[in-house]
């Protein structure tokens, strides 16, 4: 599983909107998002830094808690 942290994700828009970036990478990645403490939690298997990449488009800067 994947963890991130997304310090500038703030409302329920912006969790469709990461949603929809991580799931361009790989539709059957699991996204679980907690907007109180910002983290996202990814499960299946995809390449970190095409995710990173994807976020960064979308306009989200993410950091990696855990991989």
């Amino acid at each position: 599983m994947l963890e991130l942290i997304i310090e500038d994700m703030t409302c329920g828009h912006c969790s469709g909107m990461v949603t929809k970036a991580v799931q361009k990478v790989d539709a059957s990645l699991v996204v679980d998002i907690d907007l109180s403490t910002k983290i996202v939690r990814i499960s299946g298997n995809a390449d970190t830094a095409s995710i990173l990449q994807q976020l960064d488009i979308a306009g989200y800067t993410a950091q990696v808690v855990t991989e």
